[in-house]
């Protein structure tokens, strides 16, 4: 069993918001990438795609995820699914920090993964 504690003060600043990448790490293989991200008030995640799709899982606080021209409200306890090469942002306008996990995925991903020898 392997424990990864948040550790707030290790977080990087980085498009537009603090954070920390979870996976993967040493051992651990995945299909997917992950990161526990802080949006604090004002912040501003810089407007991008990928081709991966994302999962953001909200934990506490509310922001705003731009998708296109359209603004949808996510606060603690909801779950965004964000499609593979749409362009989206994420912003604070708030006066309490936005914290949540992203987690993004694709078939390169999945067949990277499958691909590689673990022990048995």
């Amino acid at each position: 069993m392997d424990f990864r504690r948040s550790e707030p003060e290790n977080l990087q600043r980085e498009h537009g918001l603090d954070l920390k990448l979870l996976h993967p790490w040493p051992g651990l293989a995945t299909p997917f990438r992950g990161a526990w991200c802080v949006l604090r008030p004002g912040d501003v995640t810089d407007r991008h795609q990928h081709r991966e799709q994302e999962l953001f899982i909200a934990m506490s606080g509310r922001a705003e995820v731009v998708v296109g021209g359209d603004t949808h409200v996510l606060e603690a306890g909801d779950l965004a699914l964000m499609p593979g090469s749409v362009d989206h942002h994420i912003q604070n306008p708030h006066e309490e920090d936005f914290s949540y996990y992203a987690i993004w995925w694709d078939g390169i991903m999945a067949g990277e993964y499958l691909a590689e020898e673990r022990p048995a």
